[in-house]
């Protein structure tokens, strides 16, 4: 797999994640859907440096101009609920994408520090030979990014296929760089050093979701 930490040179992104970090900023939760989707569109924006390009003419006011386009045809998937700003972040950026959503949640059965990833909800377009982003916010354990990628394959093999996240912890990166193909990229703002009993990034931010749509009840 192919990792790229953005976070390894400083940049205006560092104010981003700081914010979305911080315990008092957090409690105005539009502010912390934007710094979500601001941090991806950071994310989409150095993600499109790795496309495929061809020249094209584009006929201005005043004269023909050739320029570099993108020809890659996207499909974005994000996970619910928290990868919806993250997707927001995105699309801002591929707005030419199509896209797909799906519901992965964790599942505690009887010991609240053990659970399973459920998915329900999926709605994809084809993906055959086309250039998957799959878009979860938190890559704590890697469980639901692989989850989802195995609920996908019924509906095509991708070309190629972009991981994007704004926290990871090192286990989690760990995990979908054995689980993933090695032409694969990881696109991600910064990483962490563990996860807690709970399966929680520390210092991560707390539950993305809740943070920025309300505290959810527990299944």
């Amino acid at each position: 797999m192919l990792i790229h930490n953005i976070s390894n040179q400083d940049s205006i992104l560092n104010s981003f994640l700081s914010e979305i970090r911080d315990i008092t900023i957090q409690k105005d939760p539009m502010r912390f859907r934007r710094n979500i989707e601001r941090i991806g569109e950071i994310l989409g924006y150095e993600l499109s440096k790795s496309l495929n390009y061809s020249s094209q003419i584009i006929k201005t006011p005043l004269d023909n101009c050739n320029v570099n386009l993108p020809t890659n045809e996207i499909v974005l998937c994000s996970i619910l609920r928290a990868g919806v700003p993250l997707h927001n972040g995105l699309l801002n950026y591929f707005d030419k994408a199509e896209n797909a959503f799906i519901s992965a949640y964790r599942h505690h059965k009887h010991n609240p520090e053990s659970f399973e990833i459920i998915v329900e909800y999926l709605a994809c377009p084809n993906l055959e030979g086309k250039t998957l982003i799959l878009a979860d916010p938190m890559l704590a354990t890697g469980q639901s990014m692989l989850a989802t990628y195995e609920a996908l394959k019924p509906f095509g093999t991708p070309k190629e296929i972009h991981l994007v996240s704004v926290i990871g912890a090192q286990e989690g990166v760990d995990f979908v760089n054995n689980n993933f193909d090695k032409d694969t990229h990881l696109w991600i703002a910064t990483i962490d050093e563990k996860l807690n009993e709970k399966g929680y990034i520390i210092p991560g931010l707390g539950d993305a979701g809740d943070l920025a749509f309300g505290q959810k009840l527990q299944q």
